[in-house]
């Protein structure tokens, strides 16, 4: 099988190194939806050490960290390397209607999913409206009619 050359790829490559953002986090890709009563947040973190990844909340800002590593092939010869290492980072800004003491997070087969519940004063409640006589029989007065 003979390999054949793209010049495309080469530039491609070129250009990787000489604007080399290996130093600055990368991004995460995320879906973000609410699901009844919480908000749930999966970020593909494929290949990443689950002990490196690191969720907190400080105030209205949630942040996501991890770290993947480069790996030890100091005496292989590479011929492609697109899997990008380094540190990643994604921060979210939350706001009141989350319950922040109740947030969890996991990670499973390079996705890390966390769950951000709704607080129960920002959940919808019904309000009973009563009429003025129902008001009027539970106090026992009369209701005036105009």
């Amino acid at each position: 099988m003979a390999m054949s050359f793209d010049p495309f790829s080469q530039l491609d490559r070129i250009a990787q190194t000489i604007f080399d953002t290996s130093r600055q986090p990368r991004m995460m890709p995320i879906d973000l939806f609410r699901e009844g009563a919480e908000y749930v947040l999966h970020a593909d973190l494929p290949g990443i050490d689950p002990g490196s990844v690191d969720v907190d909340v400080d105030g209205h800002l949630l942040t996501i960290r991890a770290q993947r590593s480069a790996g030890s092939h100091e005496s292989s010869r590479w011929l492609v390397q697109e899997r990008p290492y380094g540190a990643y980072l994604r921060q979210f800004t939350i706001g009141d209607d989350v319950d922040a003491e109740r947030i969890t997070a996991s990670y499973d087969n390079g996705v890390l999913t966390v769950v951000i519940p709704i607080a129960e004063r920002a959940k919808p409640r019904k309000i009973a409206v009563e009429s003025a006589t129902e008001s009027s029989r539970d106090t026992g007065q009369k209701a005036v009619s105009a």
